[in-house]
């Protein structure tokens, strides 16, 4: 008991807004469908994709079709940010910037991010609506849609406004999640930028297959900033097949990804490949480190979606610590096991992570 107080004065010297994120704030609509429904609007299950035109109905057809339709505050990044700040228990640790509507659907996701501690600088579109996440989930697998909407409209003068760049300035560790690629690679190039200036970190996720397929040229723009990147073992594999590293070996990919070009020679790149129940790939340095997993019985998983971003969340509460990486992957796996034995993206009051 005697090292309970000094543990409670650490944690109180982390600085507010010493972690920033950036990505697309999302409600997550989540039913659970059958395969008949995915088929209906050719959707796959285990994958992500954004919204085309034949998708439109999906959302009101969610609705019309299931009883039981929840309404979770969502995106990738923001999920992170407020699983982060969720375990650091200090108020305004993490930052985040987005782009939402004027809408009820906007003031849901604020509400849910501020009353967990995280510093929101919304950007407002008067235009669009704010964006919304279909979550199908069918047995353990979920199908995610995402009609990005307001979120799609993010621009760089948000980030440019003095107050908005005094809180970039003020962060040391940044974040951002591969579907923000879709939106404003100017903002990400701008942020990576200022981490590499600066000697201070710079991490973003593989986050879905469509990315590396699709949206090379900006992902491998930011690339040689990148100081540690994350992604699961299908999106690494997809990754692999698309710039010629090969696609079966996870060990291979992983540490090929670790001697891409690097601007900032001061630190070797990271990459952490988690596998879903299999061990965690830690890879830098020309050496692969494997961590296992949390075992959890299949009768205990409720909904997969939103592990990989706990899993980061969990990773970033203890790097921004200055806590080894082993700390942060078996914090990673911690928020993960706990995220996926609950309805999407949601924790309880608190963490009982040691």
């Amino acid at each position: 008991m005697a090292d309970e107080p000094e543990n409670k004065k650490k944690k109180m010297e982390i600085k507010e807004g010493i972690l920033f994120g950036m990505g697309n704030p999302l409600l997550d609509i989540t039913a659970n469908c059958d395969e008949d429904f995915l088929k209906k609007y050719d959707l796959k299950t285990d994958n992500a994709i954004l919204a085309e035109e034949k998708h439109k109905p999906l959302y009101q057809d969610m609705i019309d079709t299931y009883q039981h339709v929840e309404y979770t505050a969502g995106g990738a990044t923001q999920n992170s940010m407020r699983v982060a700040q969720w375990l650091l228990g200090v108020p305004k640790i993490a930052t985040f910037m987005g782009c939402i509507g004027k809408d009820k659907f906007g003031e849901i996701l604020k509400q849910k991010a501020t009353e967990i501690g995280v510093a929101v600088h919304y950007q407002y579109n008067d235009a669009e609506p704010t964006g919304t996440s279909a979550v199908l989930v069918t047995g353990q697998s979920r199908s995610l849609c995402a009609n990005l909407a307001a979120a799609n409209c993010f621009t760089k003068e948000h980030l440019d406004e003095k107050l908005h760049w005094e809180l970039v300035e003020k962060a040391q560790f940044y974040y951002v999640s591969g579907f923000f690629l879709t939106v404003c690679p100017p903002a990400i190039q701008e942020v990576a930028n200022h981490a590499c200036s600066h000697n201070k970190m710079f991490m973003m996720n593989l986050s879905a297959p469509f990315l590396s397929q699709f949206f090379k040229e900006p992902l491998m723009a930011a690339m040689p900033y990148i100081d540690i990147i994350f992604g699961n073992e299908t999106e690494a594999a997809t990754f692999g097949k698309e710039q010629n590293l090969g696609e079966d070996d996870i060990k291979e990919i992983a540490l090929k990804v670790v001697a891409l070009p690097k601007e900032n020679k001061a630190r070797s790149r990271i990459v952490v490949f988690t596998q879903g129940p299999d061990p965690v790939l830690v890879a830098t340095d020309g050496k692969v480190t494997e961590y296992p997993a949390i075992p959890l019985a299949d009768k205990d998983i409720v909904d997969t979606n939103g592990a990989g971003d706990a899993f980061v969340g969990g990773f970033l509460s203890q790097l921004v610590q200055g806590k080894p990486i082993e700390d942060c992957v078996r914090c990673g796996n911690y928020a993960a096991h706990l995220v996926i034995q609950r309805s999407g993206c949601s924790f309880p009051e608190k963490p009982d992570f040691k």
